[in-house]
């Protein structure tokens, strides 16, 4: 006799098998006022590719069997080799193969920043392990490009589109990946207090051997790292790192373990232990901390749009869920609550969009004082700001899916477990916060060109003047004071230079009720908690996903 208890009624896949470019309007929108015409085809077939099932499938499996260190081989020799799933290697392929990496900086075409940003925005919505040695090789290219021999050596293998697996020598490699040693037990953020010593081989003047570990050593398997250690004179230094010596033999870097880590579990984060590394001086002896400071303007330009991505898939996946899953005799869609939470989630995603495109085409422009104040006071503000709300908001995207969101064979889980890196990794909430802070104190026109630039959005609206007026208020304050409202600065500077894009370029639905909500002193306590009567919920979420 066959039992059955009951029928399979009422249960709906997330999403899949969908094209994320042509189902995103706002982005479509962006990289037309980007001028990135030239790039859209190729952007709306990547997407395309990324919305199917095999790609969310490898997703899952890179997630799922994560990288295994093998510290020797069979007969006992040491080779620090971290081993990855196939799933990887193919999303990794899928990316290189985009040329995202380089295209920044080989082409010359208008938008190629805005280009890029939509492509790392798609990639990121549906696998955001594979991104990391992504955006520690393309930060590292313009600090490599300063050192004539070493850009000379790897220009070819930076800029390549095809992907190298092999664990060989940089000279046998087809293309390359740069990760980054930083961080130290004891000093964390503080970089100043690393003990990692690197000492003159007398074989030329920029080469040293390095001793000392790395708490955190980003992506061990990639080609070379960029590290920090302290020369003779006491100052932290930048070296190139890689992961063979000149001559052939593996350079004495041994992994300790890797990291077991909450998220990002298809990429491996390590400690390790240099025992005499060989490495490279970049730069002035010294002149360490300059140099993390330019890398980690682009890295942290990179966590803004990754964690952007990821609510963006979150959004998406509930929608699509919510249009097809009753409950109380109706569906999802059509229940007030849960059309406010989406209205709010969909308000938040074309804010960060618009304002991760706005960033981008900073990097493109000339270095002006206004794209410098972009760069150098909203990258951190904005990182602070959409990093930390994405925390949030993938827990609220994964709710609407109920105990079907907390499991760990879907989406929503794995965005929930993902978004708190992005928070963390290149600075912290507090760290972002004091380095938008520091970079004020040390250019105060900086700030000032800024608010100058955002205030040409506001129009005549009351409620934005006064926001603009409380941060230029908030400039006036002592040093020790300014920096105790640092994370309230922070916040009121990135809601009103997203009022002001939106209300440059989105739809007066969009732009009204995020200002509405937004501006509401109620506003933020938990999504979904907006007065939506008077807004037009149905044209903001038939632009957030098209039904």
């Amino acid at each position: 006799m066959t039992w059955q208890t009951h029928e399979i009624t009422n249960q709906f896949d997330e999403l899949q098998n969908y094209k994320l470019l042509a189902t995103d309007t706002p982005l479509r929108e962006a990289l037309a006022r980007a001028g990135a015409d030239d790039f859209v085809s190729q952007l709306d077939s990547y997407g395309t590719k990324l919305g199917q099932a095999d790609t969310y499938a490898l997703a899952d499996q890179a997630n799922r069997y994560t990288p295994e260190l093998k510290t020797f081989d069979a007969r006992g020799r040491r080779v620090d080799r971290v081993e990855f799933h196939p799933s990887w290697h193919q999303l990794m392929a899928l990316y290189r193969g985009q040329n995202l990496i380089a295209m920044p900086f080989v082409d010359e075409r208008p938008g190629r920043w805005s280009a890029w940003a939509a492509g790392f925005y798609l990639h990121g919505q549906v696998e955001a392990g594979t991104l990391c040695p992504a955006t520690m090789t393309q930060a590292a290219i313009p600090l490599i490009q300063r050192e004539p021999a070493l850009w000379a050596a790897m220009k070819d293998q930076l800029f390549s589109p095809e992907y190298d697996e092999r664990d060989v020598p940089l000279a046998d490699k087809k293309s390359m990946w740069v990760g980054m040693g930083m961080t130290e037990k004891q000093g964390g953020s503080d970089v100043r207090a690393n003990t990692t010593t690197a000492t003159p081989t007398g074989q030329g003047e920029r080469e040293f051997t390095l001793r000392g570990h790395k708490w955190f050593f980003s992506a061990p398997m990639c080609d070379a790292h960029l590290v920090v250690a302290r020369t003779a004179d006491g100052g932290p230094s930048c070296f190139f790192v890689p992961r063979w010596r000149p001559d052939g033999s593996k350079n004495p870097i041994e992994i300790q373990r890797l990291k077991n880590k909450v998220g990002n579990r298809s990429n491996s984060s390590s400690e390790v232990e240099f025992k005499d590394a060989h490495g490279i001086l970049m730069g002035e002896p010294g002149r360490g901390i300059p140099t993390i400071i330019e890398m980690a303007t682009y890295t942290r330009l990179n966590c803004v749009v990754g964690s952007a991505a990821m609510v963006r898939q979150g959004l998406v996946q509930g929608l699509a869920y919510a249009r097809q899953r009753k409950a109380f005799g109706r569906l999802l869609i059509d229940q007030p609550l849960m059309r406010a939470v989406l209205t709010d989630l969909a308000l938040e995603n074309e804010a960060n969009m618009v304002l991760m495109m706005r960033l981008a085409q900073a990097y493109e422009r000339d270095d002006s004082p206004l794209e410098k104040a972009w760069k150098r006071v909203m990258t951190p503000a904005a990182k602070f700001w959409v990093c930390k709300r994405a925390v949030e908001l993938t827990g609220e995207t994964m709710e609407i899916f109920g105990g079907n969101g907390y499991v760990d064979e879907g989406v929503m889980g794995r965005l929930f477990r993902e978004a708190p890196v992005n928070s963390i990794w290149e600075g912290s909430g507090n760290v972002m916060c004091l380095d938008v802070m520091r970079a004020i104190g040390k250019e105060p026109d900086l700030a000032h060109a800024l608010l100058q630039d955002l205030s040409q959005g506001l129009g005549d609206d009351a409620r934005l003047v006064a926001a603009q007026q409380s941060l230029q208020a908030m400039l006036r304050e002592p040093p020790d004071q300014l920096e105790a409202l640092g994370r309230r600065f922070a916040e009121r500077l990135v809601l009103l230079a997203q009022a002001s894009l939106l209300r440059r370029h989105a739809p007066t639905a969009v732009a009204d009720a995020f200002i509405d909500t937004r501006m509401d002193p109620q506003w933020g306590r938990v999504v979904g908690s907006i007065d939506t009567r008077l807004l037009a919920v149905d044209v903001i979420l038939q632009r957030a996903y098209p039904n």
